[in-house]
């Protein structure tokens, strides 16, 4: 079901012909039926942020929101004024159908970059969506197909508390790298929280998943992660419990992104341990996960433990301290390198699952960090080659 799992919220995805694909769904509502209007949200760093990405942010800034309208098929990134003026306009459009204000409406877009969008069609595309608006399992799995780019299937979630709901959609599958990834993400529950609590709740669950996956080392333009709140539950969560839902949904949205990676063939969990620091640990992790020539050796079923201490090499004393002579890599259980030496023959190592395991062990602490990568395949570069939104 979706977003429209959590009580209070109806949805729709339709087809506005926004995308160069013909007859693909590129426009999705997610409307907020209340009795609460609570919104908190996590943005893109990048100092390229869309339009879109500019105008949410407004619109989240007071904690609170009515609706998200959503495209594919254009990021409206690098788009200047008229960019922006766009983005305003679909508000606007969406705020008139709806009865509410522009600003009480957040704007999301993905595709190609550097180029507007066709307006007349989003704006018939809301009107369309508007109409098609609906609480059932079917609306939400529009929406998420709605969303979706280079993704082969749509990625939700469906999460019961303790008599309320957390549902979810995310698209992503290139351009992912740490501090969030191409994505847009829609999670709703109908718990009755505040502004202050979601915020808090989001920015702790995304820097646990959102912001440890990496299937290119690319950080998009227009990534952004939404939590809305109906209340419709009437029920007030315990906070820690609700916490870790969010968390909870993160994790698994963000899993999805991997496992539809462009071209991939393998997801890959490095996990550092016997790290002095968590974030000692983390930035390990990710220099693991950016190293193309391993995911390469992956793609080739090739367990090249080289490959992987040649990257965490590269991480500084000052950041992360440890001993290279007592550094030990396992890949899928088997211990190929053992204190900074060969271990065990690379040759018993079994690459054929889809999940590979990459443990690594600092002994130089307590603590430790996953984060998620994918191989790197032919496949891959021939979807970048000719990547049309």
């Amino acid at each position: 079901m979706s977003v429209t799992f959590a009580k209070g919220f109806r949805a729709a995805g339709v087809e506005a012909g926004i995308s160069a694909v013909d007859g693909k769904k590129d426009l999705a509502l997610v409307v907020n039926d209340g009795p609460l209007d609570v919104m908190a949200g996590v943005f893109t760093p990048n100092r390229f942020c869309a339009a879109p990405v500019q105008w949410t942010r407004g619109v989240v800034a007071d904690g609170h929101a009515k609706a998200v309208i959503l495209n594919s098929g254009g990021a409206n990134a690098c788009t200047g004024q008229a960019g922006y003026d766009q983005s305003a306009a679909t508000a606007a459009m969406v705020a008139e159908l709806l009865g509410c204000t522009p600003d009480d409406v957040a704007v999301c877009s993905t595709g190609l970059i550097g180029e507007l969008l066709p307006l007349d069609n989003v704006l018939a595309g809301a009107a369309a969506a508007h109409a098609a608006l609906a609480d059932t399992a079917q609306a939400g799995a529009d929406a998420a197909h709605a969303i979706m780019t280079t993704d082969t299937k749509p990625k939700t979630v469906e999460l019961e508390g303790n008599g309320y709901r957390i549902g979810g959609m995310v698209k992503g599958s290139g351009m992912i790298a740490p501090q969030l990834a191409t994505m847009l993400c829609v999670i709703t529950t109908d718990a009755v929280v505040t502004a202050g609590q979601m915020q808090a709740a989001l920015a702790v669950g995304v820097d646990t998943s959102f912001n440890r996956i990496d299937v290119d080392g690319c950080m998009s333009t227009n990534d952004t992660v939404l939590l809305m709140a109906s209340g419709a539950s009437g029920v007030e969560p315990d906070p820690d419990e609700f916490n870790a839902l969010v968390a909870q949904a993160c994790a698994a949205l963000a899993r999805q992104i991997i496992g539809d990676g462009e071209g991939a063939s393998h997801d890959v969990r490095i996990t550092v341990a016997g790290a002095t620091s968590e974030d000692a640990a983390l930035a390990c992790g990710r220099a693991v996960a950016a190293s193309n020539l391993l995911k390469c050796a992956i793609a080739g079923n090739d367990p090249n433990w080289g490959r992987v201490v040649s990257s965490l090499g590269t991480v500084p004393e000052t950041v992360a301290p440890y001993d290279p002579n007592r550094v030990t890599v396992d890949i899928n259980g088997v211990r190929i390198c053992d204190g900074g030496k060969p271990g065990r023959d690379r040759a018993e190592v079994d690459m054929t699952p889809r999940e590979v395991h990459i443990d690594i062990d600092l002994n130089a602490g307590d603590a430790e960090a996953t984060v998620w990568t994918d191989d790197l395949t032919h496949e891959y570069v021939h979807i970048n080659a000719d990547y049309e939104s």
